[in-house]
């Protein structure tokens, strides 16, 4: 693998966790250098980065915070 990719690789220490993890990165790197973009892409879906992935946990979230509230005013009932 070229230097600069390993410089690279050695400043994104998730992106270097995400090439130990899938090998094959290594290889598609050492034949194409300018996979890096790829390679970001694939790190930040592997690792849930995409807009969509954090729009979907931010619904879970909002949902799973309706769903206390809703049970802290049954609650609330109840006890009144």
């Amino acid at each position: 693998m070229r230097k600069e990719i390993q410089a690279y690789l050695d400043q994104n220490a998730d992106l270097k966790l995400f090439v130990r993890m899938h090998p094959e990165w290594y290889r598609t790197l050492s034949r194409s250098p300018l996979e890096v973009q790829r390679l970001k892409s694939a790190a930040d879906l592997f690792y849930g980065r995409t807009f969509s992935q954090r729009l979907d946990r931010f619904n879970q979230r909002a949902s799973m915070m309706s769903m206390f509230v809703a049970m802290a005013e049954a609650m609330a009932e109840k006890k009144a």
